[in-house]
């Protein structure tokens, strides 16, 4: 989560703001839930949230990124789930995967779900896109 925020973040939502880091061990290591209800989105300490959440004001996006270490990729279902869980969002979501290495990646190819972005620690300057008819971005901007 560390390169997430260190090496993706600055790459590809330069300029962002943490809103949230958690895993399995202590899920809410870092949480600025005022600054997410103010983008609509309330959260119960039951929510599943990805692992990093950042949020680029120039695009109005939140980057909702997931470290496949922790949870496994943004597959089908957990795009549902954060779709469901961000539901009330008043900006663009960009959902992301985020892989230590192409071998790892390889493992989970199959499941990544389309309209979402995978980015590599190991190739950090790169992105795997997803998505059909974009190139980086929310689907359903409001």
């Amino acid at each position: 989560m560390r390169a997430i925020i260190e090496e993706f973040a600055p790459r590809f939502a330069p300029g962002s703001e943490l809103v949230y880091v958690g895993d399995t061990g202590e899920k809410f290591a870092y949480f600025d839930r005022d600054l997410l209800v103010s983008l609509g989105v309330t959260v119960d300490d039951h929510g599943k949230m990805p692992d990093v959440v950042l949020y680029h004001r120039a695009n109005n996006w939140l980057f909702l990124v997931e470290s496949v270490t922790s949870h496994g990729p943004v597959d089908g279902k957990r795009h549902a789930e954060l779709a469901g869980l961000f539901a009330g969002a008043t900006v663009g979501l960009v959902y992301v995967t985020a892989f230590p290495n192409r071998r790892v990646m390889a493992r989970y190819l199959a499941e990544i779900a389309w309209e979402t972005e995978v980015w590599v620690a190991d190739a950090p300057t790169h992105l795997v896109h997803f998505d059909g008819e974009r190139f980086l971005g929310p689907y359903d901007a409001p």
